[in-house]
């Protein structure tokens, strides 16, 4: 084991012991306040609410941190353990083409950690979400699910990784080279397009496959939303009701699409527990994410994200040490690829908090938006429903918010708008 094979470790060491600690505090904290509501609350969530959300709270804790643990010990196996070097000896051992080699390598891989992620997908659903009486998926359901998105992997995944690798390939200029020169540069290019194309096409045909979206019945509140969204100035495609109680009694609202394509979506389960104003002033809250440029915010720390991490793995995939002190004893384009994806988050885990203060400031701009736009109680009230009915709890350990929640936590968030009204 030599100098990076020790760094390695060292990161995952690291990076897993913060996330646990950070875990436990959680916990902690959590089930200090859960005897009494914040008083900023009293009035609108019952304590048995309240100690519901802390309970609900402290079991996904402790689930996440026997999943991490769980990650961290698949991560070393699949590399340092040899995990992927054996399966790529029996990918090799059919003697395919290097692009049909690395593709089908890739896919057992995404395939195998899907399976192996499958007990805690189980575990979530049928107990931890049972319990708590937030479930409404069945088995058959579920398989069906899986199912599709292993498909979809298939369909889309496969083909798109086949092209990543043989834009990777060498040339007959490239001799003497593992990967063609500059290929980050025309995977990167590919890639947002690739993101685009799926932004764009998502709404349309993905998520259909998954869920029924029927245009908004209730004529009110079509109304009381075309006047919102004319007064913005937002284009969109249309209204949808989604029938996410099939599978979850938990509430939500999102946009979805690019450019025209565009698709304001709501819950059927959020549309049962909010008032027609409230919906509004949730609307506008989304709404304020396009109108502040959020999105496009997002879609270009991510292109630049994903261009950096593409140009170093341009300067990694030609080195030998970069394979065998990850356990591959070959190099090769597919093993250099999936080495990158699975050891980066390891070593940009503690950018993390910063990503997470942008999400945050985000939403107090999009808060701020929606206070101009709609009455700032009407947010407020909406805001404490579906803090109570997703039993969010309203008391997370300060610095564990600040590592990993995109959302600020409850009472500054209704103290932000509390002082627009």
């Amino acid at each position: 084991m030599n100098e990076f094979s020790l760094l390695f470790l060292f990161m995952l060491a690291l990076a897993t012991t913060v996330q646990l600690w950070l875990l436990k505090r959680q916990r902690v904290h959590v089930a200090t306040h859960r005897q009494a509501v914040p008083k900023e609350f009293e009035q609108a969530v019952s304590l048995e609410a309240h100690q519901k959300a802390a309970d609900y709270t402290r079991a996904k804790t402790g689930v996440t941190s026997i999943e991490l643990i769980y990650g961290t010990i698949l991560l070393i196996l699949w590399t340092l353990g040899g995990g992927l070097q054996l399966l790529d000896n029996i990918w090799r051992s059919f003697e395919l083409s290097p692009l049909l080699t690395g593709t089908g390598f890739m896919l057992t891989v995404f395939l195998a950690m899907s399976l192996l992620e499958l007990p805690f997908s189980l575990y979530r659903t049928f107990n931890l979400e049972q319990r708590f009486g937030f479930n409404r998926n069945t088995p058959k359901l579920f398989i069906i699910d899986s199912l599709k998105q292993v498909l979809l992997m298939l369909l889309i995944g496969g083909p798109f990784a086949a092209l990543v690798l043989w834009l990777m390939s060498p040339s007959e200029a490239d001799s003497g080279r593992l990967a063609r020169e500059n290929w980050w540069l025309y995977v990167w290019s590919v890639w947002m397009g690739f993101s685009l194309l799926m932004m764009w096409a998502y709404p349309a045909i993905i998520a259909p496959l998954f869920n029924k979206f029927n245009p908004l019945e209730d004529s009110a509140l079509e109304q009381r939303i075309r006047q919102l969204l004319e007064r913005c100035g937002f284009a969109y495609q249309g209204v949808f009701v989604m029938d996410g109680s099939r599978r979850s009694s938990h509430g939500n609202a999102y946009f979805t699409g690019l450019g025209n394509n565009k698709r304001i979506v709501f819950f059927d389960t959020l549309l049962k527990s909010l008032k027609p104003e409230e919906i509004e002033a949730v609307l506008a809250h989304e709404l304020g994410h396009f109108r502040r440029k959020h999105v496009l915010k997002h879609m270009l720390v991510m292109a630049a994200m994903s261009f950096i991490s593409l140009l170093i793995l341009g300067a990694l995939i030609e080195k030998d040490w970069f394979y065998t002190e990850l356990g591959m004893s070959q190099p090769s384009l597919h093993a250099g690829l999936l080495l990158f994806l699975l050891i980066m988050p390891v070593f940009t885990f503690f950018i993390q908090p910063l990503m997470a203060r942008t999400m945050r400031k985000h939403e107090f701009e999009a808060d701020d938006f929606a206070a101009e736009q709609a009455d700032a109680n009407h947010l407020i009230s909406a805001l404490v429903k579906l803090y109570e009915e997703n039993a969010s709890t309203l008391t997370p350990d300060p610095l564990f918010s600040a590592f990993h929640d995109s959302h600020p936590p409850a009472p500054v968030r209704i103290a932000h708008l509390s002082a627009k009204t």
